[in-house]
């Protein structure tokens, strides 16, 4: 009763997310809304979701402690269109790809020796 059919797709893809154990990154305000909403029908999708960047909306500092989540990138945006995702999509790749290849101590020492 409450909210556009943006919203209600946006609940169906956290719950597809964590249903095939993928993360879902929130974007800013009406996916951080559809991610409680989400969290409240399943607990679980919790789990699934990042939260990306503190949006400037009013709504979104309540939102997110609600989720009881933080964002990590809070650069004072309200633009839109998957901008915080966008942004945060390399950093969190780059954060899951860097443990993969970097090199132990050990390897490190022996180039120099």
């Amino acid at each position: 009763t409450v909210g556009g059919l943006d919203i209600a797709c946006m609940v169906g893809l956290y719950f597809g997310a964590a249903m095939e154990r993928k993360p879902m990154l929130i974007d800013g305000f009406i996916s951080a809304v559809a991610a409680l909403v989400a969290t409240r029908i399943e607990p679980k999708v919790k789990d699934y979701i990042i939260g990306t960047h503190m949006s400037e909306e009013p709504g979104m500092k309540v939102v997110m402690k609600a989720l009881d989540l933080n964002t990590f990138l809070h650069m004072e945006m309200r633009l839109g269109e998957g901008t915080g995702a966008v942004l945060a999509h390399p950093i969190l790749k780059a954060a899951v790809e860097i443990p993969k290849v970097m090199k132990t101590r050990d390897e490190v020492y022996k180039i120099f020796q």
